[in-house]
Formats: C-alpha cells, structure tokens, sequence
C-alpha cells in the first residue's frame, strides 16, 4: 500500500493510523471477525491525530504562514479550522466538543474523510484492490473484512510506525515546509510527541490517589515523581486519562517501553479501572481521554500480544517474567463485578 498507492497528501496516512487505533480500542472477539467503524468514529480519530499539526511550527512566522502543510497545494481544510479553535483557547479535544467550533470542525473532518482518503486508499497501482474494506460509498461506517481486525491488533506497532513515518516524510517533501523545518529540527516530537505540558496536570491527582507512594515498588516519593504510561507510549501512541500512573524516576525510567508484569496489572486494573475510575475521568477529563472500558480494551490487547510473542514482562529493576496465558476481561462486566465486591479481573 505505502509503495503502490498515490500519496499526495497525508490524510491516507492518518486514516491507516486511526484504523489501527479504532482495532485496538474496540474488545476482542475472534481472529475472524469482522469490524464496523463508523465513519463519526473516523471523523473524531483524525481531529485528535492532526491536533498538533494545527499548531505554529516556526516562530520566525505568524499566522497560517507559521503551520506545516499537509498537501503541496492549499492548507488542508481540518488544519485551518484546528487552528481557528486553537487561537479562540481551545486547548483539546474535550473543550472543542463542548464549544460552537466542533460542528464545523467534524464537517470539515468528515468531508475530508469521504473526498479524499476513505475511497482511496486501497487504490493501488490505480486499480481498487478492496483487502481491508469494501467501497460501499457508505456514509455511515465502513466494515473491515474478516481478520482485518485481527491483523491490525497483532501488527498495531508496525502499522503506527510505518505510517507515522511515511507521514512525516510527506511533510519533509513538501516546499512549503521546507522552509520552516529547516536543517535540524525536533518534527517527529513536535507531530507525534506527548503533551508535557498536559502530563503535569495528571501528576497531583495520580499522587494523591496513591496515597504518594509509586505505583510499582510502593515506596514513598519525594521529588522524582514521574507520570507513567502504564500500556507504554510507544506500544500505543494516544494519552487515555485511566492509563496513567505515578511513579519514582527510577522505576520509570527502568521499565521504560516494556509492559508490566501481571502484578502490576491487576493493580493498575484495581486502581485505576475500579477503585478511582470516576474519580479520575471527573479530575483528567478536562485534559485527556477518558473512558475505563477503551483502556481496559487497550490492554487486553496488548497483554494478547505479549502472550503470543512470548514476550517479558517487567517485574522491577533486572527482574522479568513471561507473559502467561489469561483470560481477557469484558470491559462492562467486568467492572461491574468488582464494583460488587465480587472476584475482581479473572486473570
């Protein structure tokens, strides 16, 4: 696809990319099944990829002058209305539901999706070669063909990668961009980077919820607090509120992109997707994602993908054990059973 398909802009990109996240969002069902995404689902899922874009990348301009093309031609329609709600203080996603501006921000989203990338991009060598979806033309969702799900879930990391980097080598070609880039430049942060600033809003409630202790070795913190992502940044690239822990520089900076151990997970399960569920969607909403069942299905994933990869799971500093065979928690019913006082996850 990335070799034979026409790429003259960046929306096939993203739309690959939100796919690969609406599969890995959704609960597991079976190896075989098919997937119906609603278009609305799409819409939202290239809204927050291109959020960063919508952003001035060089200082020495102002204005749209300032913002990084996404096509050799006009600056693509999402990014002009992005950068309308941004210089009217609207700083995420949340904001922007609640605001005036998301209706013409989703229109201008979806009339992008259906023009451009939803019906192209399984144009190969000009010819359609329909293997993740039928073109229906529907205006309603798309449904992905059996196992396609599947495949996404499995193969997440590498789609994400490939398609972040055929992106940012779009924008790198692009003349426009040229320009503001430059010789040396941070892009791939400044497009795909977390929000730092966003984190530091987390850190006080993570604290508070942990009674100050790190969420892995258990010890009291001082002034090395560090906001971890549980399912690490790097497996799964989106800030979801409930995924967040708080925890010693050094335990972080140990685990750095592996996956916890199942210990750590059953915590993070009590803690996070049961205990303070409520109380961390009321404090992180304002600045993050937040949705338990969309997190829990996150790591279900991923925990999947481990067991099959016969993968380590990091205990502490220098310790490692296998990832094992456990069963995957319906989000609902899950949460409920804890909420309860019943068995908490069968894991």
């Amino acid at each position: 696809m990335l070799v034979e398909g026409d790429f003259s802009a960046t929306y096939k990109f993203a739309l690959l990319h939100a796919i690969a996240d609406v599969c890995v969002e959704q609960p597991f069902q079976s190896d075989q099944s098919e997937l119906v995404i609603e278009l609305p689902t799409l819409a939202d899922k290239l809204i927050t990829l291109y959020w960063h874009h919508a952003m001035p990348f060089s200082s020495a301009q102002s204005g749209e002058s300032a913002l990084l093309k996404q096509n050799s031609g006009a600056q693509s329609k999402v990014i002009s209305v992005l950068f309308e709600c941004q210089q009217n203080n609207i700083r995420n996603f949340r904001q922007l539901k609640q605001s005036p501006f998301y209706k013409p921000t989703f229109n201008a989203a979806m009339a992008t999706l259906k023009t451009g990338p939803l019906w192209r991009l399984q144009i190969l060598a000009k010819q359609e070669e329909c293997f993740l979806y039928p073109h229906t033309n529907s205006a309603q969702f798309i449904t992905l063909n059996a196992g396609i799900a599947s495949c996404f879930r499995r193969f997440y990391d590498l789609v994400v990668y490939l398609s972040k980097n055929a992106w940012l080598q779009k924008i790198q070609s692009i003349k426009h961009n040229q320009a503001l880039i430059g010789p040396q430049s941070q892009l791939q942060e400044f497009l795909f980077g977390v929000d730092r600033n966003a984190l530091t809003k987390a850190k006080p409630v993570l604290v508070e919820l942990q009674s100050n202790a790190c969420f892995y070795c258990q010890k009291p913190m001082k002034n090395d607090v560090e906001v971890d992502h549980f399912i690490p940044f790097a497996r799964y690239a989106n800030d979801l509120g409930h995924n967040f822990v708080a925890a010693h520089r050094a335990c972080n900076n140990n685990k750095r992109d592996f996956l916890a151990a199942q210990q750590h997970r059953e915590h993070w399960q009590n803690q996070n997707l049961v205990i303070n569920s409520q109380t961390i969607s009321n404090e992180l909403s304002a600045y993050f994602h937040c949705d338990a069942d969309k997190s829990l299905a996150v790591s279900n994933w991923a925990y999947q993908v481990a067991e099959a990869n016969s993968a380590k799971l990091w205990v502490k500093k220098g310790s490692f054990e296998e990832a094992a065979s456990f069963k995957y928690q319906q989000p609902s019913a899950g949460l409920d059973l804890v909420a309860e006082e019943k068995p908490r996850y069968d894991v």
